[in-house]
């Protein structure tokens, strides 16, 4: 998976935190939409014996932060539906693991060997976010968005028609490494386009219940091709068909949405046609691309080893999302070996983590109500809210909502009692999984975005929870059949308790934390002692 947080390009020109440091425009491209063209030329100021370009004013209609509100929401729609469908190339095929297993001649009485290609799919996440975000930076975000779902739809092909398991295996790599960007390439354009937390809160919680979504719609969506169909390719073929449907609306309503990229292109054009030198700020101060890739692949790792709020936010999220993973796994075995259901049944049963997803994001809604309503109260940097009030749901969300549906989905695994029962518990899951990763979301960036390393905090944050969704299900087959329905699913339920502390302990003492990070927010103003280059 990847995170639901703004990777890059999190923060429009002028708003009140900074954009992160490892953004680099050095794109190549030159192309301009019809809109950009027919816009008023912004102003070239003089810098030496160099105009740098700028903005003619700041209610130019060619800055994205300026577009109507119909176009943003337009646009906006548009990616949080790619949000929702893209995903869904993720765990769809889990339903099918019988029908690959008679195939391909996989033994899985003792591990669950065809779950590796949703490992594959999962890593391939890990790794893209990592050295794929310097890339999009380059590209902008419509050509970008179109390059890899372009790529993206084309890798569905050879996993339709798999000649062998390793084809699915090596090319899910890199389907699910597409999938990472495009999230980020989405994700980004909300910040890019709508000015300020509460305007941007709405649409940030919908693309994280979309991702959300996705990621957990595949098995019940697709458990019918398992059910009426002869063939499980039949669940790629059908999703080539949704994917190829929607390339040409996504080409003709995502537009571009990086003010950086639409003046780099508007300069190009102007030293093209005049001659003369002119240049935004971003060409002027722009580094390399291997700079800025080993700098986006060092400093989520450097961060990861030496912020403990960090380590514990990305266990945490990476746990909470990890489990979504894991009932495509755990379900079957629950369902199969209490109530005797078909394994495509146990795909339609995932519906009710996403019914308590959505009901998490009501929650999480109220939770944003929460945050805004906490800045009377901050001493330490009064006229903002106070960025621990971001976890206040969650709070409640992770003990009750993870933990205390993990022991419900536990103790009522027995064949004597109804199916909804545990069905309850899954329920109870997601809507923890929905109030954890949206509180974790804007926390990460809050407490982050200071000192401009909010990318790279949650790009550490993402990799982890593709990791751990990638692994985690991997041990459900052993872990159930050596403990049991109820203590397989209790052990899980322990570590979320212990993991439900972490939110409390910053609600605490979060200031404190804050206070001796080099990296994050302190008193309104990033501590910058310490931070590497």
């Amino acid at each position: 998976m990847t995170t639901p947080i703004p990777l890059s390009s999190e923060l429009p020109p002028g708003d009140e935190r900074s954009r992160p440091a490892t953004t680099g425009d050095t794109s190549p491209f030159s192309t301009a939409s019809s809109e950009e063209k027919a816009s008023p030329t912004p102003t070239p100021k003089q810098d030496g014996d160099v105009e740098v370009l700028e903005w003619d004013d700041p209610n130019d209609p060619a800055n994205p932060v300026n577009f109507s509100k119909t176009r943003k929401w337009v646009i906006t729609l548009s990616c949080l539906l790619g949000t929702l469908l893209i995903p869904l190339n993720g765990t769809s095929i889990t339903v099918a693991h019988e029908q690959l297993d008679r195939v391909f001649n996989i033994n899985e009485s003792v591990f669950p060997h065809s779950y590796w290609i949703v490992t594959s799919w999962s890593v391939g996440g890990a790794v893209f976010i990592l050295v794929g975000l310097p890339l999009l930076e380059d590209l902008g975000v419509r050509l970008g968005y179109m390059i890899f779902y372009l790529f993206f739809l084309l890798m569905i092909i050879p996993q339709a028609l798999a000649p062998n398991f390793a084809t699915l295996v090596i090319t899910r790599f890199f389907s699910g490494g597409c999938v990472t960007l495009l999230a980020n390439t989405a994700v980004s354009i909300i910040p890019d386009i709508w000015v300020g937390d509460k305007a941007r809160s709405v649409p940030v919680s919908l693309y994280i219940l979309c991702y959300l979504m996705g990621s957990t719609l595949g098995p019940p969506l697709f458990a019918p091709v398992v059910q009426f169909l002869s063939t499980w390719r039949w669940i790629f073929y059908i999703q080539l068909i949704i994917y190829g449907t929607f390339l040409p609306f996504f080409y003709f309503t995502i537009r571009e949405t990086r003010a950086d990229v639409i003046l780099r292109r508007r300069a190009k054009n102007l030293r093209r046609t005049t001659g003369r030198s002119i240049y935004t700020r971003a060409e002027l101060n722009q580094t390399s691309l291997i700079s800025t890739l080993a700098s986006s692949v060092y400093r989520p790792i450097y961060l990861l080893a030496t912020e403990p709020v960090l380590i514990a936010c990305t266990f945490w999220s990476a746990f909470s999302f990890g489990t979504v993973f894991l009932f495509t796994q755990s379900t079957e075995q629950v369902y199969i070996g209490l109530y005797g259901w078909n394994v495509w049944s146990t795909g339609y049963i995932q519906i009710a983590i996403v019914i308590g997803e959505v009901l998490g994001w009501f929650a999480s809604f109220y939770g944003t109500h929460l945050y805004f309503a906490s800045e009377p109260r901050n001493t330490e940097t009064p006229g903002v809210p106070i960025p621990e009030a971001r976890l206040y749901v969650s709070i409640f969300g992770s003990f009750v909502g993870i933990t205390g549906g993990m022991f419900v989905y536990a103790w009522t695994a027995y064949p004597q009692i109804h199916w909804i029962a545990p069905t309850i518990g899954l329920g109870m899951v997601g809507f923890g999984i929905q109030t954890v990763v949206s509180a974790l979301a804007d926390y990460v960036v809050d407490i982050y975005a200071g000192s401009g390393y909010a990318a790279s905090a949650v790009c550490s944050i993402a990799a982890g929870e593709n990791l751990v969704a990638g692994f985690l299900p991997l041990a459900a087959q052993g872990m159930y059949t050596t403990l049991g329905f109820q203590w397989a699913s209790s052990l899980l339920a322990f570590v979320a308790l212990i993991l439900s502390f972490a939110p409390v302990m910053f609600v605490w003492e979060g200031r404190w934390f804050r206070e001796r990070s080099p990296f994050m927010r302190v008193g309104g103003q990033a501590n910058a002692s310490g931070v590497v280059s």
